[in-house]
């Protein structure tokens, strides 16, 4: 007779559901953040300061989302909301070097460059929610 360990159930909060729900969250405002881009560099509008607007705004909408949903952070406010200021501050000026190297001096289309950077700095953002804004307070981390 063989004896079969219980199976073990994923917490929400495990690795791959936070994961999954950050998709969602990001893919929404992602989407209409660039598509947003899209009409105003069309209109006429610098790159650069297309993409510092909307950064903003995306960026504090997706923190409501992703406090909630990906990381069901039930905590107070302040102290992620700066933590999230400052990862997004970084995000930022990735976004923005990847704009000023790729675009201003390789010459690669705006467009293909800010599409990719969405990826990129997606994949930083997750790693700083995770590990610093939204970091697990049972362990005494970032109180």
């Amino acid at each position: 007779m063989r004896v079969r360990a219980p199976k073990q159930q994923i917490p929400n909060g495990s690795y791959r559901f936070q994961l999954l729900r950050y998709a969602l969250v990001g893919l929404v405002s992602n989407a209409v953040g660039y598509l947003f881009y899209l009409l105003l560099t069309h209109k006429g509008v610098a790159p650069k300061i297309t993409v510092t607007l909307l950064y903003v705004s995306t960026a504090a909408l997706a923190f409501f989302g992703n406090r909630r949903l990906t990381f069901q952070s039930r905590g107070g406010f302040m102290g992620p909301a700066v933590r999230y200021a400052i990862a997004h501050s970084l995000g930022y000026l990735i976004n923005l070097a990847l704009l000023a190297v790729l675009v201003d001096a390789a010459g690669i289309p705006h467009q293909w460059v800010q599409l990719a950077a969405i990826f990129v700095v997606a994949g930083y953002m997750f790693l700083a929610l995770r590990w610093f804004v939204f970091a697990d307070r049972s362990e005494g981390k970032w109180k």
